[in-house]
């Protein structure tokens, strides 16, 4: 009996390890970006310093637009300063002169999600002291709603397409497919699945996602930090571009181009040398909300795939915040579903038509559906 068990629990590691190498797309698990700091050291134990931060504590949680109140008090009594400058996510907000070291940061101050940083800096007879830094994470001010769906049509998909990119344009389907050696581009025909013309990735990428702006594609790699410009009309390589982080899902939004990278960040770059110049951190009321994948912008909003899940994110790009989840749960019949179906991935919108069309990796179809209360 004792050998049994000791052969199951080998057998039991070996699925583990099995499954943690095979993903979706050969994706390990990655940490996020924005992990927690090692708590810090007390204000008043570090050397330089005249002031130390009451309020707020590290990682303390507020709301989007919720007013956030800073108390500082000297680090030694009778040995006050002259004055406190107060810093917020890296920007000046204001100067105080004398005690009550206290400050009341407006609620306006706070207009995106994320990891935030408030820094205070205590000045005497023209001397600075060491600045004391506080970080607290803004969560959304909005409870996001829960949408289901409903099918309106299905039509073909190649169940060999790994999608990881999925665009509407001009009455055709573009989609960009992953695994290495097999990574293409691809224009597709909506009502039959048929592909019209492919351009395939060097056997070492691993294809991503892909957006289109203007008569341009864009195609991001996953790990590589390389992606590509595409004429839209000849599928002839243009350009690289170059990035820092792993490419996951791209999207356009106005003359920007939208890009995930498997964490909470979405990043936004201009359209001609891909250059980053924003970048937002997707949290909902509760939580940080990680593994955002494909990428669609729909009526304002950046809808994104979240990874090994039937859930599509509802993002507002301009605060990061999730606005609403889409269950998907079911979409894909059990009966459908063979040995390399994979997970729900890639969301089209046809503006003209005002229609959404969503589809899985190794799928057999692609559906247009509508969303439902």
């Amino acid at each position: 009996m004792k050998a049994e068990k000791i052969k199951y629990s080998i057998l039991l590691l070996l699925v583990a390890a099995v499954a943690s190498l095979s993903s979706c797309a050969g994706r390990s698990e990655k940490p996020s970006g924005n992990q927690a700091p090692a708590p810090a050291t007390a204000d008043a134990e570090r050397p330089g310093t005249l002031i130390k931060m009451i309020s707020p504590e590290e990682n303390a949680g507020f709301r989007l637009h919720e007013s956030i109140k800073i108390i500082l008090e000297a680090t030694e009594k009778g040995k006050s300063p002259d004055s406190v400058k107060i810093y917020f996510d890296s920007n000046y907000i204001t100067s105080l002169r004398s005690a009550p070291w206290e400050y009341i940061l407006p609620g306006t101050t706070t207009k995106e999600t994320g990891r935030k940083s408030i820094k205070v800096i205590a000045f005497s007879q023209g001397a600075q002291s060491n600045p004391i830094t506080r970080f607290m994470i803004i969560y959304s001010d909005v409870v996001p709603v829960k949408y289901g769906y409903k099918v309106i049509h299905t039509y073909p998909h190649d169940r060999g397409a790994f999608t990881q990119g999925l665009v509407y344009d001009g009455g055709n389907l573009f989609e960009g497919t992953g695994q290495k050696g097999s990574s293409t581009l691809r224009e597709v025909e909506l009502a039959t699945g048929k592909v019209i013309r492919q351009h395939n990735l060097d056997a070492s990428l691993f294809g991503e996602g892909i957006a289109i702006y203007k008569n341009r594609i864009y195609e991001v790699t996953w790990e590589d930090k390389i992606g590509f410009i595409y004429d839209k009309a000849t599928f002839n390589v243009l350009n690289k571009i170059n990035y820092q982080t792993e490419g996951w899902g791209l999207t356009t939004v106005d003359d920007k181009i939208a890009m995930s990278d498997g964490s909470n960040i979405i990043s936004f770059h201009e359209a001609e040398m891909f250059t980053e110049v924003s970048e937002i951190e997707v949290y909902d009321n509760e939580r940080k909300v990680e593994k955002l994948n494909e990428l669609e912008y729909i009526k304002g909003e950046i809808w994104a795939n979240i990874w090994m899940t039937d859930m599509i994110a509802r993002i507002e790009p301009a605060s990061g915040k999730i606005l609403g989840y889409v269950d998907l749960k079911g979409l894909l019949p059990e009966k459908e579903r063979e040995v390399d179906t994979d997970v729900l991935n890639g969301i089209a919108f046809d503006k003209q038509g005002d229609r959404i069309f969503v589809t899985g990796k190794n799928w057999p179809h692609l559906y247009e559906i509508v969303v439902v209360r």
